[in-house]
C-alpha cells in the first residue's frame, strides 16, 4: 500500500512580508481620509485636516513591536548571580495592545516570572518583552504564549510563568457592551507547570488573579 506524504507549508515571515508590501506614508494617510469619509464626515474640514497624519503617527507608536526582534532583546544576560536560584517575578506591568479582529484596544497588566538556571536578564528587558508583543495586533491567548515561549527559549530557565489580565474594548464598547469584564490567561512552563507548590507561590506573589491559572 502506498503511503502519502504531507508536506507542511513553511511559516510565513510576517515581518518580511509586511516590509515587502508596506504602503507609503502618503497611502496610509489617504486610507484614513477614506475612512473618515466612510464614517460620514468631511476630512477637509478644519478639525480633521491633520487627523490622517496624527493617526499614522499613532499607528507607528501602537504597532512599533513589529520593528523589534524579541529574541535579540533578551540576548544580553548576566551570570554573576552568587548562586541565586529563586523565583524572579515582575508583576503589574501595564500594557496597551489592539485586538486583531476589530483593532480595538486591549488594556491590562502582565505578570511574568522565571526560575534561573544559570543566567538572569535585566528586569527592564522583561517589561520590554511584554511591550514588543503588545505593540502588535494580538489576541490575548497568543500574546501570553509568545511572551512565555520566547523567555523560555532564550534564557532556558528551570521554568517560566506568565499571567495576563486585560479588558477588551471589542466587547466593552461594541458588540455585547459588557463593561467591567477582565479576561485572564496564563502560560506555565517547566517547574511552574510540573510543581504545584512553585505555581502556588507565583500566584500568591501576584495576588492570585485566578484559581484556574494552572495551565496554558
Amino acid at each position: 500500500m502506498k503511503t502519502s506524504t504531507v508536506v507542511k507549508a513553511a511559516p510565513r515571515d510576517v515581518k518580511a512580508l509586511a516590509a515587502s508590501t508596506k504602503p507609503s506614508r502618503q497611502e496610509a494617510q489617504a486610507a484614513i481620509r477614506t475612512l473618515l469619509r466612510w464614517a460620514g464626515d468631511d476630512p477637509d474640514r478644519e478639525g480633521l485636516l491633520g487627523t490622517p497624519e496624527r493617526v499614522v503617527r499613532a499607528y507607528e507608536e501602537w504597532f512599533g513591536g513589529y520593528d523589534v526582534d524579541p529574541v535579540d532583546l533578551l540576548q544580553r544576560t548576566f551570570e554573576e548571580t552568587e548562586g541565586y536560584d529563586e523565583m524572579v517575578v515582575l508583576r503589574d506591568i501595564r500594557f496597551e495592545s489592539h485586538c486583531e479582529h476589530h483593532m480595538a484596544a486591549i488594556i491590562g497588566k502582565a505578570h511574568i516570572a522565571y526560575l534561573p538556571e544559570r543566567r538572569v536578564v535585566g528586569i527592564s528587558k522583561l517589561a520590554r518583552l511584554i511591550e514588543v508583543y503588545a505593540k502588535r495586533l494580538q489576541i490575548q491567548e497568543k500574546m501570553t504564549a509568545q511572551i512565555a515561549n520566547t523567555l523560555n527559549d532564550v534564557l532556558q530557565p528551570k521554568g517560566v510563568a506568565v499571567v495576563i489580565e486585560a479588558a477588551h474594548q471589542c466587547m466593552t464598547t461594541r458588540g455585547v457592551h459588557k463593561a467591567g469584564v477582565t479576561m485572564v490567561t496564563s502560560r506555565m512552563l517547566g517547574a511552574f507547570r510540573d510543581d504545584a507548590s512553585t505555581r502556588r507561590e507565583f500566584l500568591s506573589i501576584i495576588g492570585n488573579p485566578t484559581s484556574s491559572a494552572g495551565g496554558d
